[in-house]
């Protein structure tokens, strides 16, 4: 049986390239990427990885998410609607914010008159 010689696997990086690719990242930071990339001709995801295996790379940090304040929950406008009427509201659960605050507001204005 004839032995099958594998290919040697072509080097992406060079060692040159990766000293060069670290110490401009750390110069640069993540806002340097896309500079690191086009002057290394790699896409950015490829160098991101790189930086990433080579333990350079700190994700940026996302923003935190800030709460809406959106008013009364659902649960609680159907609370306030049902001390008005005197029928079930478990029927209105799928209904929007909006359409209950509606119907509390009909409620209000049929009782006031």
């Amino acid at each position: 049986m004839a032995e099958v010689k594998k290919a040697a696997k072509a080097e992406n990086y060079t060692s040159e390239m990766v000293e060069r690719m670290v110490a401009r990242y750390e110069e640069l930071g993540n806002e340097g990427i896309e500079a690191i990339a086009a002057e290394l001709g790699k896409p950015v995801r490829s160098v991101r990885s790189k930086l990433v295996r080579e333990g350079v790379y700190v994700a940026a940090a996302k923003p935190a998410k800030v709460a809406k304040a959106e008013g009364p929950s659902k649960k609680e406008l159907l609370n306030s609607l049902e001390s008005l009427v005197d029928f079930p509201v478990d029927g209105l659960a799928g209904a929007t914010k909006e359409a209950i605050a509606s119907v509390i507001a009909l409620a209000k204005a049929v009782k006031a008159a």
